[in-house]
């Protein structure tokens, strides 16, 4: 048996910590009253901010592609701005099932909702793609909820297994049907919900895998998920992009883009490159609109990785979502 990551104090596994800082969430933050909640969250994230830590310097360094002409004062701003917003997701998610019903369907309200609602009537099933920005389990309740859609989504394996297990049984609890990303099964499955004329949804503008492609995105190279392209060319399914961002009010707004076809020539993966490609684009005009809304604090494009070891097989379908 492997031994339990530490922190620097001997006998405190941080496993077991962080499974029980998700679970104090998950039990006491939903009993707070909202605008307590919404005060508490602000005053963690500038907390957080002000510390400087590793993850504001790497928002700050991916904002910096996002606003290349943006000032150190502005980009300060933005990265504020967007640990506000990423602790208004946490605060969110934590109270998500305490809301009424009422509460979800009032609590978000999506542009051009018709490209998904017409893409359920044709049964040719949906796969809606999202870059992490705003809230997508409340976009996703707000689906099972106001559109009464049930669907499917992926779930990168957490560590601890006990945190994982807390991820799946409250996202299970909010309506949703969730895969694990690794297994090597995901894939085959997505497949099938979308055959049946379902709806699949995917967080894809990080790839989880090996077998993620490269795309341009704001004018460097990174790579994204193929797993929503792959799905889209190999079951018919619609593709739509999805943008979520906040505002100054309680709701959640966003946008369903319209249908990513697919290519009449070329081969399937051909045809799945330049549709990652055309979803990077619309991801890429989303978070530009609205970069403090874009939560990622981790390294992104290829020239701010270390070099990974040679990777070996991997499932193109299942690198197409994770969690929070």
């Amino acid at each position: 048996m492997s031994s339990p990551r530490r922190t620097g104090r001997p006998g405190i596994d941080t496993d077991k910590l962080t499974d029980a800082l998700y679970g104090l969430g998950w039990s006491t933050v939903k009993k707070l009253p909202e605008g307590v909640a919404v005060r508490l969250g602000r005053k963690i994230a500038d907390t957080v901010w002000k510390r400087r830590g590793k993850g504001i310097l790497r928002l700050e360094a991916n904002l910096a592609r996002v606003v290349p002409d943006a000032s150190p004062q502005r980009l300060a701003e933005l990265s504020r701005a967007g640990m506000r917003s990423y602790m208004r997701y946490w605060m969110e998610s934590f109270r998500l099932p305490a809301w009424s019903k009422a509460r979800i369907r009032t609590g978000f309200m999506p542009e051009d909702v018709h490209h998904l609602v017409d893409g359920l009537k044709s049964d040719r099933g949906v796969i809606l793609a999202l870059p992490h920005m705003g809230n997508y389990d409340l976009a996703g309740v707000w689906v099972t909820t106001k559109l009464g859609v049930p669907f499917t989504t992926v779930a990168e394996r957490l560590k601890p297994e006990t945190l994982y297990d807390r991820f799946v049984a409250y996202r299970e609890g909010l309506g949703m049907e969730v895969l694990p990303h690794t297994g090597g099964g995901a894939f085959g499955t997505l497949a099938r919900r979308l055959r049946d004329g379902g709806l699949v949804c995917l967080v894809a503008d990080r790839d989880l895998s090996s077998s993620g492609m490269e795309v341009t995105f704001f004018g460097e190279a990174t790579k994204m998920p193929v797993g929503p392209a792959m799905l889209a060319v190999q079951t018919g399914a619609m593709l739509l992009p999805v943008t979520l961002w906040y505002d100054d009010t309680p709701v959640m707004r966003g946008r369903i883009h319209p249908e990513i076809e697919v290519p009449e020539t070329g081969t399937r993966v051909e045809k799945a490159a330049r549709m990652t490609q055309a979803l990077a684009d619309v991801f890429a005009s989303g978070i530009a609109d609205h970069p403090e809304d874009w939560h990622m604090l981790q390294r992104l494009w290829l020239a701010d990785l270390e070099p990974r070891k040679e990777p070996g097989a991997g499932d193109a379908g299942a690198s197409g979502s994770e969690s929070a």
